[in-house]
This record gives C-alpha cells, sequence and structure tokens, in this order.
C-alpha cells in the first residue's frame, strides 16, 4: 500500500486507536479536549458535544452544516449545537487519508493547539490508520465551478490530481502579495503547509475581543502583526507562511464535502466564507463533479 495517505486510494480509512489531545480555542479562550475514535464505514467526520446532554449533541460535517465563518469555520446540526473552528484538523484529517472518524469534545471549539496543523498531525500519526472494507469516494472535477464576492474569488477547475493555487494580499509590508501554487498529496502537505499558522493584525485584537473572539489567542498559536513587524519572538516559519495558511485553511473548509477532490482549488484573497460560498455552489452542481474510486487499483494485503 502507498505511503501517502491521501492518495493511498481504494479503501476508506479510520483512525486505528482514539487520537487524545486538549487545549484552548483561539476565540472562546475555552479549554476542551478531544478525543478521534474509529467510525463505521460511510460515516464521514461527526462532531459530538459530550457537554450537550439536553438536545442531539451530534454535528455532522457537510457544507450545509457551516453557520458561521468569520475568522474560522463553525459547523451546527438541526438542535443548534455548534462546533467551531474545524478546519486545522479537517485539513490534517483528509490529507492523512482518514476518511470516518468520531470527534468528540467537551465544549464549543476546537483546540487551536500551535495554530496550524501540524500537531493534528503527530496526534493521528500516534494513532495510526486503519484500513476498511470499502472503496473510497473521490469528487472528480468535470467541469469549472466559481464563485465571486468583490475583489474575492474561489474556484475548482477539473485536473488530474489535486492541486492547491493561492493569492492574498495586504498592505504590510510583512505580507504584500504572496502566491503559491501547489500539486498537493500527503507528503507536499506535510513539507509545504502543515506547519504554517494562523495570523492576525494586533490592532484588531480589541475589536474581536469586544465581539467575544481572540479570547485564547497568543503569539503561542498565532502570529501576530503591528504595522510592518511580525511581534512574536521567534519570527516566521516561512517568509510565505501567511499565504500557506490560508491554502490550508481551505483544504480544511473543502472537507466539509465529505470526501477529497480530485481537481484543482484556486483561492483569490478568499476566506472561510468564500470557500463555503464555493463548496455549497458544488454541491449544487451535479454535473460539475463525480464521485469516483480506485478500487481496481487496491492491493489487498494491506
Amino acid at each position: 500500500m502507498a505511503a501517502d495517505g491521501f492518495q493511498s486510494g481504494a479503501f476508506q480509512h479510520t483512525v486505528k486507536s482514539p487520537a487524545l489531545f486538549a487545549g484552548v480555542g483561539v476565540h472562546t479562550g475555552e479549554y476542551t479536549q478531544v478525543a478521534v475514535r474509529p467510525a463505521e464505514t460511510d460515516a464521514g467526520v461527526v462532531f459530538v458535544r459530550l457537554d450537550v446532554t439536553d438536545r442531539d449533541n451530534r454535528v455532522p460535517v457537510s457544507p450545509e452544516a457551516v453557520c458561521k465563518t468569520q475568522l474560522g469555520t463553525v459547523i451546527t446540526n438541526a438542535a443548534g449545537v455548534t462546533v467551531a473552528t474545524i478546519e486545522h484538523l479537517m485539513a490534517a484529517l483528509v490529507m492523512s487519508g482518514i476518511d470516518n472518524a468520531v470527534v468528540e469534545l467537551d465544549g464549543p471549539e476546537m483546540p487551536i493547539m500551535d495554530g496550524s496543523s501540524w500537531p493534528f498531525l503527530k496526534i493521528l500519526d500516534r494513532a495510526g490508520r486503519r484500513p476498511q472494507a470499502a472503496a473510497r469516494r473521490f469528487i472528480e472535477l468535470i467541469d469549472t465551478v466559481e464563485v465571486t464576492d468583490g475583489d474575492k474569488r474561489a474556484a475548482l477547475k477539473p485536473a488530474m490530481r489535486f492541486e492547491v493555487a493561492f493569492a492574498i494580499e495586504f498592505p504590510t509590508a510583512v505580507i504584500g502579495r504572496q502566491e503559491i501554487d501547489l500539486a498537493m498529496d500527503e507528503a507536499a502537505f506535510r513539507r509545504e503547509l502543515a506547519d504554517c499558522r494562523t495570523f492576525g493584525f494586533l490592532h484588531e485584537v480589541e475589536a474581536l475581543r469586544a465581539m467575544g473572539l481572540a479570547r485564547g489567542g497568543t503569539m503561542d498559536n498565532c502570529v501576530v502583526i503591528e504595522g510592518d513587524r511580525v511581534l512574536n519572538p521567534e519570527g516566521l516559519r516561512r517568509p510565505d507562511e501567511f499565504v500557506r495558511h490560508k491554502a490550508l485553511d481551505a483544504i480544511g473548509d473543502l472537507y466539509v464535502l465529505g470526501a477529497p477532490i480530485l481537481g484543482r482549488f484556486e483561492g483569490e484573497l478568499a476566506g472561510h466564507g468564500i470557500n463555503n460560498q464555493l463548496v455549497r455552489a458544488l454541491a449544487a452542481r451535479p454535473d460539475a463533479w463525480r464521485v469516483v474510486t480506485f478500487a481496481d487499483e487496491i492491493d489487498v494485503a494491506v
């Protein structure tokens, strides 16, 4: 079996053993314990709020479940139970080849960890992956789907593999205009994107906290910019860490579709909001994609 979880193709996978971790939410500031547990075939990713006992506490992931996209992706169920900031874990799950998982947590928001997907990858690595007796489904693009919102644009286009292109522009010398264009598999994700952290501007923090956001944000889990300088003593992990984190976010946001993409994602000044507009537009265009499997290519001796 191929070492690459994203491209190892034919079988669905779940975690071999529970992946356990804990930390504070970047917006709520609440300390939350999490267990990513094995799930049955075709279950997808389902979040379960263990602290909610008076109504349905299961929140399955889907494009329609996304209810808020301000500074993070929030999902909800029909009972109004929400789970916030799921995108960094979702990116780690899809790129490490985890199709089915139950994510139990005892609070309203996923821990931010260091602001990237890297801690989640390490935790999932320790838990291991288990192949399941069902074909892995991919969403293959057969026509372009594109959404725009002012100067923001996001698109999914046909391609022979998963590709991610992104461009951002901010009026600070620390960022300016940054662009990346990458063929993306598990190895590339680990090498190019997984350790790139979320970022914010110091002048926005007070306003965000007045809105009940960024209460857990610190320089341990966020790159903080003031004017034309980075305040974090350790500096950046990469000169273009900012655009790379935006690409990481997009990969997590796409996985609310419930299957990995075979196609090309393009984002121009995009964020969680337009990413969700895109996945909803794709779901509404069944002529633009098809579900494919690679069951014939499987080596049953996994």
